[in-house]
């Protein structure tokens, strides 16, 4: 099996972790500002801490990234912000499951933006694997309820958080070429750490303007949003990892098994049972991830 197939299994299953984290956070007096500001909190320190020490391990001199390095993780940073803080804030309109499965639109938004950024085309199975798997997130994307509406406001923020961490993805794709020729897993440390560092920074900033006193609440929590930064930073270097080994669209096709993981918390952690409807839809979406991983069989 392909090292970025097993790195992107495995992030996929850490964030699912998170997320369930993150879910509970909001029950425990922390806004969704402040349940995604501990997404990136904890991060920034143990991200960067690992990369200095594998520098050092490996007597590798620090490199200097130039802008375009920059452009990317600010890029990718910033996307991944906006994104995090609208899929806790839908966590509070629908089933916990298909919350999640409403970003995953985001697989044909980074193949396009894949394209128009970095040139880097998806093959015809590619294709035929994310449309699999957009019908099953469309199956997924209803209401429980009777006569509810396809496109409501759960469905606005799920598509806008698919797209954003579409650009997200491609924006952390680029950061990890920009490291080139350094080896690809301290490329991906890299660019993690400067990527957590600025969204510490950027949403810390925006806690003290928006919500005064959210920061220090979360600190006070710290024994709870401590692990959502570890989960978070651990899920972020898989993800990093992978892209720094093929394109962000494989990736996050792959990805998509993450809703088969969401499912399961769903129903043994949170107790929320799905429709049949919803279980077609995913079955969709492991269709077209085992489609993904034939193709590169």
């Amino acid at each position: 099996m392909s090292l970025w197939v097993i790195f992107t299994l495995a992030a996929a299953a850490m964030q699912t972790v998170r997320f369930m984290l993150q879910k509970q956070l909001k029950g425990v007096g922390l806004s969704t500002g402040g349940a995604t500001f501990s997404r990136f909190l904890f991060a920034a320190p143990i991200a960067s801490a690992l990369a200095a020490l594998v520098l050092v391990a490996t007597g590798t001199a620090p490199p200097v990234p130039g802008p375009g390095f920059w452009a990317h993780v600010t890029l990718g940073a910033t996307g991944q912000i906006v994104a995090t803080f609208l899929t806790v804030a839908l966590f509070s309109m629908r089933n916990f499951a298909v919350g999640v499965a409403f970003t995953k639109s985001e697989t044909v938004q980074v193949a396009l933006f894949s394209a128009v950024l970095l040139g880097e085309t998806v093959s015809p199975l590619g294709w035929l694997a994310i449309g699999i798997g957009l019908a099953g997130v469309l199956l997924l994307s209803r209401g429980t309820e009777a006569g509810a509406n396809l496109f409501g406001r759960a469905a606005v923020y799920g598509v806008l958080a698919g797209g954003l961490f579409g650009l997200s993805a491609i924006g952390y794709r680029g950061a990890t070429l920009a490291l080139m020729p350094l080896p690809f897993f301290l490329r991906a440390l890299l660019a993690l750490a400067a990527a957590t560092v600025f969204q510490t920074a950027a949403m810390g900033l925006w806690l003290i303007w928006r919500e005064p006193g959210e920061i220090g609440r979360v600190l006070a929590r710290w024994r709870r949003t401590a692990f959502v930064g570890l989960t978070g930073m651990l899920g972020s270097l898989g993800w990093f990892t992978a892209f720094s080994l093929q394109n962000a669209a494989y990736v996050r096709a792959l990805g998509q098994v993450e809703i088969v993981f969401t499912l399961l918390a769903s129903a043994l952690v949170f107790r929320e049972r799905l429709a049949l409807r919803e279980g077609l839809g995913i079955a969709l979406v492991v269709a077209a991830v085992v489609v993904i991983v034939l193709s590169f069989g």
